[in-house]
């Protein structure tokens, strides 16, 4: 009856103790036909050798130099089994291949091309895709500038979208203080954008920089 409790004696303690590096199931058989205790489950002997700390130094980890017992032996074959297992030369169903896009979590495209990745060495590797095809036209993005989408739309990846602008105009035009350029209605994107630039050359040459 569960939460009944078991009483032992000193002998069956001092037996459970002498064999408690024994597996939990063969020493719990030995003690019953041992002892004839059919009252003491398998359970109940698993939990007083937990109480009493009498553990049976197994961890459940192969030893250095253990050799498994299934080494250099062939898996049994089994039609359910070997439907699933991968083929010499597949791939797994989401292997992503060379052009396969997704969107990123800032929302823009990115597309899988042919570099290597340089933080993993991989023959393919993930770039956002306006760039991407924006400096197949025009180059590299000039140092200290970025790309700004002229219709404000993050997904329209044609080239004659984005316009490369010093990097710090990109507050003045969205953030939090900005004039919300991506969302103004398309007449006003041209005069919102021109300003822009008017103001940040005004300040460059007050700074004495480049304009």
């Amino acid at each position: 009856m569960k939460g009944h409790w078991i009483d032992y004696c000193k002998a069956e303690l001092a037996w459970i103790e002498a064999h408690k590096e024994l597996p939990r199931a063969e020493a719990h058989q030995r003690f019953v036909a041992l002892f004839g205790r059919t009252d003491v489950t398998q359970g109940a002997y698993a939990a007083l050798c937990k109480r009493k700390g009498w553990l049976t130094g197994r961890t459940g980890c192969f030893a250095p130099g253990q050799v498994p017992a299934n080494k250099g032996k062939t898996m049994p074959y089994h039609p359910n089994s070997a439907r699933t297992q991968f083929k010499k030369g597949g791939l797994p169903h989401n292997t992503q291949f060379l052009g396969h896009e997704r969107l990123s979590k800032d929302g823009y495209i990115e597309v899988s091309v042919a570099e290597t990745n340089p933080h993993t060495g991989y023959e393919r590797r993930y770039v956002q895709k306006h760039r991407w095809l924006w400096e197949q036209a025009n180059g590299p993005v000039p140092d200290g500038m970025a790309l700004k989408s002229l219709d404000g739309n993050r997904q329209n990846t044609d080239p004659s979208n984005w316009v490369a602008i010093p990097r710090a105009m990109l507050p003045r035009l969205n953030s939090r203080f900005g004039r919300d350029y991506d969302v103004a209605p398309p007449e006003l994107k041209p005069v919102i954008l021109a300003t822009t630039r008017l103001e940040h050359r005004a300040r460059e040459l007050r700074k004495g920089g480049k304009p």
